[in-house]
């Protein structure tokens, strides 16, 4: 599976590691560990990594990103990693590479790079970037090996999710082995602030539920200004505060934006991806996303989401 991904990486000197926009865990991780296992066994190769600010996961050693000139992409090869579709990629610019390679564990949507390694089978695209490197023999070090393990953990809900797998497990025994420091992951990774606290409070209290056992929030854009923190913060970090709620099957955050509203889908048990492809957006099974036009069209996903959790067609 993974010959014409190495060839290509053994065959350009100047290679650029591009991640989705507002980065998760996963993102920064595979970019940050891709970066480092490349500079570690190809000493030889320029390597870059560009992107959008890694916001709270910038504890990640090296995971700030640099600044290139367009020529730098002259007969180089473009990375992109976690990337569902073009449209996510943080920085454009991996167009105007000679090649293009993508790694990826989001469900098919468009191919967009010249050879795409696609696996929805992988917890996350740090687990990829891990059997790949495992295949090809590479060495590891601490940093690139703390880098992968921190986006395995994130995307794998700290391997509680049902994507977590005996090669999840033994792909982190393997990088615990390089001599991860577990409490340089966990501790900047959970840390929480009062304010971030207060916020999460908040959030619990404006939960409600549909008849058949979906939670929602709805956040306004006044209220989303009142608040004083990024579109991103309440959409994907407050989705979470739905997920462990006895009797809940299904929940989704919805966001008033400029763009429109986000809406942030999840489930423990259900396939709600369908529904976020329904409404133009994508994902995984049971954790997708969508941006849709206005409130109107987000109340029709939430009583498609309440028809899924009565076990009726949506």
């Amino acid at each position: 599976m993974f010959l014409q991904a190495l060839k290509l990486i053994e065959k350009y000197d100047r290679i650029v590691v591009h991640r989705h926009t507002h980065p998760d865990g996963d993102a920064i991780g595979s970019q940050t560990g891709l970066k480092e296992l490349l500079q570690l066994n190809y000493p030889q190769k320029k390597i870059y990594a560009v992107g959008d600010n890694p916001g709270r996961y910038g504890f990640v050693e090296g995971s700030a990103p640099q600044e290139i000139a367009d020529e730098t992409y002259d007969g180089a090869l473009a990375i992109v990693l976690d990337c569902g579709g073009s449209g996510l990629v943080s920085d454009d610019r991996y167009k105007l590479a000679a090649a293009t390679l993508r790694f990826d564990h989001h469900l098919f949507a468009e191919q967009f790079c010249d050879v795409e390694i696609v696996d929805t089978s992988f917890e996350s695209c740090c687990g990829l970037i891990a059997q790949f490197a495992t295949e090809c023999g590479w060495k590891w070090n601490k940093r690139a090996a703390t880098a992968i393990f921190t986006g395995m953990v994130t995307d794998s809900g700290r391997f509680r999710y049902d994507s977590t797998t005996a090669r999840t497990l033994k792909l982190a025994a393997m990088l615990l082995e390089q001599g991860v420091d577990t409490s340089e992951v966990y501790v900047p990774l959970y840390a929480e602030s009062y304010a971030s606290a207060k916020l999460r409070a908040q959030y619990v209290l404006k939960i409600q539920f549909t008849p058949n056992g979906a939670a929602y929030i709805y956040t306004t854009k006044e209220e989303l200004a009142s608040l004083g923190v990024s579109e991103f913060t309440i959409s994907r970090g407050m989705v979470g505060v739905m997920n462990d709620l006895e009797g809940v099957k299904a929940s989704v955050n919805f966001t008033e934006t400029d763009k429109g509203v986000l809406c942030e889908l999840r489930s423990a048990t259900l396939n709600i991806n369908r529904i976020a492809v329904k409404y133009g957006g994508g994902g995984h099974l049971k954790a997708s996303g969508a941006t849709v036009a206005d409130r109107e069209t987000a109340m029709q996903m939430l009583n498609d989401l309440d028809k899924l959790c009565k076990g009726e067609d949506i």
